[in-house]
């Protein structure tokens, strides 16, 4: 199994079809203040697979501010049943509405495991200081 892509986004779901939505991508948010946090982000990450991945996997995600710490971590399990005898490569989409702790200005990681190894990173960039377009609640991703 491996990761196709993970991203933060402002909102994400599956269609009643199994259609993966995504709506307001980023990589970057500003806030005025610090410490902030970054309220109902979603995570979103697409899991391919094959046969050979049915069974039990286990999943962990680590939240890192600039300076290497851990913020914060969740894990869970995943459970990969057999497809139907035509289907070769599956697609296991995952939505994880997370909120984000900010401590600092700088770049902070999303890391994604799986089964104990590290498959993916997703980035985030913090700014700190008030912009001209700056809402009422000091956030702008």
């Amino acid at each position: 199994m491996h990761v196709s892509f993970a991203l933060f986004a402002d909102a994400a779901n599956l269609s009643q079809e199994g259609k993966l939505n995504i709506l307001g991508v980023f990589d970057a948010v500003q806030v005025a203040t610090l410490p902030a946090v970054h309220p109902r982000a979603h995570l979103v990450v697409r899991l391919k697979g094959n046969r050979t991945d049915i069974g039990i996997h286990s999943m962990t995600l680590q939240w890192i501010n600039p300076s290497g710490d851990e913020l914060w971590n969740s894990g869970g399990q995943i459970e990969i049943t057999p497809p139907p005898p035509t289907v070769t490569e599956m697609d296991f989409p995952l939505i994880a509405p997370v909120d984000l702790p900010i401590d600092s200005a700088g770049g902070y990681v999303m890391r994604i495991s799986l089964d104990n190894e590290q498959r993916a990173d997703v980035r985030l960039q913090v700014r700190v200081g008030a912009s001209p377009m700056m809402p009422a609640n000091g956030m702008v991703s």
